[in-house]
């Protein structure tokens, strides 16, 4: 009954998508048909009561068979970049930055391999801390990002877009 539940609000729901963990369920379940536009890339869903210490987004996918890029942000409504994460699959390079008060800040890109293989799929997995995002990738650690944006609460709003299929997104 739950899960129908959850998928009659999908089969309902406006373009403004909502991720929420609140009572236990995802918003999204692994998508049939009618849940498969809901999870088109490019993707921009709201992310219901902001983060916050504890909170996880999860996202499952596969990445396209030949792909250029693509790009994970969680931002403040259509202001401040918390976290952007870029996969450039030319440079074998993993970015992560932020943007904050209009400007961008100092690139990262260390890391110890570039984890995401053409037609595989991953589990994309990030944790929000008090001090920082804890990224994992299939249940490993990738990278932490320490925050930017001081007001957690405030990042709202999850992107996805390049040459990815979302399959699952909690």
């Amino acid at each position: 009954m739950a899960e129908l539940r959850v998928r009659e609000e999908v089969r309902s729901a406006t373009p403004e998508k909502k991720l929420d963990r609140s009572y236990g369920e995802s918003m999204f379940v692994s998508p049939g048909k009618d849940e498969q536009q809901l999870l088109a890339v490019p993707f921009c869903g709201s992310i219901r009561g902001g983060m916050r210490p504890g909170k996880k987004i999860t996202i499952v996918g596969i990445v396209d068979p030949e792909p250029d890029s693509f790009d994970i942000s969680l931002t403040c409504g259509c202001g401040d970049v918390a976290l952007e994460l870029s996969a450039r699959f030319e440079d074998k390079q993993l970015m992560r930055n932020a943007h904050v008060s209009g400007s961008w800040g100092k690139e990262e890109t260390a890391i110890a391999f570039f984890p995401f293989i053409p037609q595989q799929p991953f589990k994309l997995e990030l944790h929000c801390e008090h001090q920082r995002f804890r990224v994992f990738l299939d249940g490993q650690p990738l990278f932490d990002f320490y925050h930017r944006v001081r007001t957690l609460t405030a990042i709202d709003t999850i992107q996805i877009s390049g040459s990815l299929t979302i399959t699952k997104l909690n």
